[in-house]
């Protein structure tokens, strides 16, 4: 009787155990859609007001801007911003986010492209591409015309591809600049629209156009460092990466794939006073 009772208080111990880890876990695990969407509604936030101590960040938190580490006190928090479109990719694998906001009607038009990294229920840190008016191609105005007219909208089930087939097809764009015949990896949709720092591949929205243009044929550039966030449930990915060799300029490609073709890229280009190749070492 006494080993039956020990033994049924040994099962009592371990499902309760179990129990509480599995609370524990999903406690320390905050990346769903919603929490992270909610992170990026405080960054929008604090970049409206100009203050990045509203901020829910973690003791050591670090921001980077230009891929340059700096304080949250400098750079584009230095005022408040106007913020006239804003579309997030969520990454509820990494934990992180990436951000495209467009300011085009305040007194200094930006096109920025925003990393967040989500530790439990803090921000980790904050990495931010911030381009104007000296960068490749840069025209907000145009920018937020043409991003906000596309329908970026969550994908049914049978729309998207999984995690792997994004990184896949976004390593295989990038790989065109250095070897045109990868493009023929690449999945391209027609209708398909290329949106580069303002300039857009289909302003008359024509349902034969091609992304296929653009790409040195010449195979001259390299795309280093290739980090990549990934938002399955939008059919999207974000590749970070140096554009032109391994301290080339800081660049982000966004890729929108539907039915596993590519229908939408977005890119941003930070490169000051002329974008000249190769860029210059740091």
């Amino acid at each position: 009787m006494f080993r039956a009772v020990l033994v049924l208080a040994l099962l009592c111990c371990v499902f309760s155990c179990h129990g509480k880890s599995v609370s524990f876990h999903e406690g320390q695990n905050p990346c769903t859609r919603e929490s992270l969407q909610a992170k990026v509604n405080v960054y929008i936030d604090s970049l409206k007001r100009g203050d990045s101590s509203i901020m829910p960040l973690i003791p050591r938190a670090k921001y980077i801007e230009n891929r340059k580490e700096t304080s949250f006190e400098e750079g584009v928090w230095q005022e408040p911003l106007v913020v006239d479109f804003h579309r997030s990719l969520l990454d509820t694998e990494l934990c992180e986010t990436y951000t495209e906001i467009i300011s085009a009607s305040g007194s200094h038009p930006y096109v920025i492209g925003t990393r967040l990294k989500i530790a439990g229920d803090r921000v980790a840190e904050v990495e931010a591409l911030v381009t104007d008016e000296d960068d490749w191609l840069f025209n907000a105005s145009n920018y937020l015309k043409y991003s906000s007219q596309e329908n970026w909208s969550v994908l049914p089930p049978e729309m998207r591809s999984d995690r792997q087939t994004l990184i896949r097809v976004a390593n295989a764009y990038f790989d065109v600049f250095k070897d045109f015949s990868s493009a023929n990896e690449v999945p391209w949709n027609i209708p398909c629209a290329r949106l580069e720092g303002g300039m857009y591949t289909n302003p008359e929205n024509k349902p034969d156009a091609s992304c296929t243009e653009g790409p040195p044929p010449e195979g001259s550039v390299e795309i280093t460092n290739r980090r990549f966030i990934v938002d399955v449930d939008m059919g999207t990915v974000v590749g970070l990466a140096n554009f032109g060799h391994e301290n080339g300029w800081p660049d982000s490609h966004i890729f929108r794939l539907e039915d596993g073709k590519m229908r939408f890229i977005h890119t941003l280009t930070v490169c000051p006073n002329g974008c000249e190749f190769p860029s210059p070492q740091e």
